[in-house]
This record gives C-alpha cells, structure tokens and sequence, in this order.
C-alpha cells in the first residue's frame, strides 16, 4: 500500500470513532478480517464481530479525538502512532490512549488484520 492509501483508511478510522459509529467502522473491515484489541487476546473476528466490538467499545465514550502519526508503509502494511483522548461516561473520568497501529490493507483499502 502506498501512504495516501493508509492515510486515506486513518482518516476514516478516525471519523469512526470520533461519531462513535460502529457500521462505518465495520465497513473499513473485510469479511474475514481479524482485529486484536491487543496482542494477547483473542481478535474480534469479521464486520460483524468488529461492529459489536465497536458498539461496546464506544458505547461510553465522549469527546473523542483522535489523532494518528504514519511511521512506515510496505507493499501490504502501514504502521501508525496513535493517541486519544475521550471522556468515560460511567465514571466522568478523563482517559487518554496512545498506541501502534500494526494495519493490512487489501488492494480495495479494506483491512484484512488490524
């Protein structure tokens, strides 16, 4: 994939979490595709288990941005800085994360492993 390519799917990733909306998320997502939360779980497995990964995930979120530094690209992945900030509802506390995003991108931009 090329940079515009990974920038290009970053930026809806962000609009996705930023609406907190669980299909658009999905949608950026193949079929069969496998998205780890971390690397010592169990992925959620498909659009429809990332959209109830999502659904759950976002349900107590407010105020989210989101913000993304591209660090590399290969033929079939880019690899990210990310952090965000949100508010969690059930506690009105302030949570920011920061990680890396490891991302495989299909020839259509969809991702195959997150």
């Amino acid at each position: 994939m090329d940079r515009a390519m990974f920038t290009g799917w970053l930026d809806a990733y962000e609009d996705a979490w930023e609406t907190r909306d669980p299909e658009a998320a999905a949608d950026l997502f193949t079929a069969d595709a496998a998205y780890y939360e971390t690397p010592f779980e169990a992925p959620a497995r498909g659009r429809d288990g990332i959209r109830d990964y999502w659904s759950d995930a976002t349900r107590y979120q407010e105020g989210v941005e989101f913000s993304y530094e591209v660090l590399a690209t290969t033929e079939d992945a880019g690899i990210a800085r990310w952090h965000c900030w949100f508010t969690r509802l059930t506690s009105d506390s302030a949570v920011e994360l920061d990680g890396i995003f490891l991302v495989e991108l299909d020839a259509d931009g969809r991702c195959t492993e997150f």
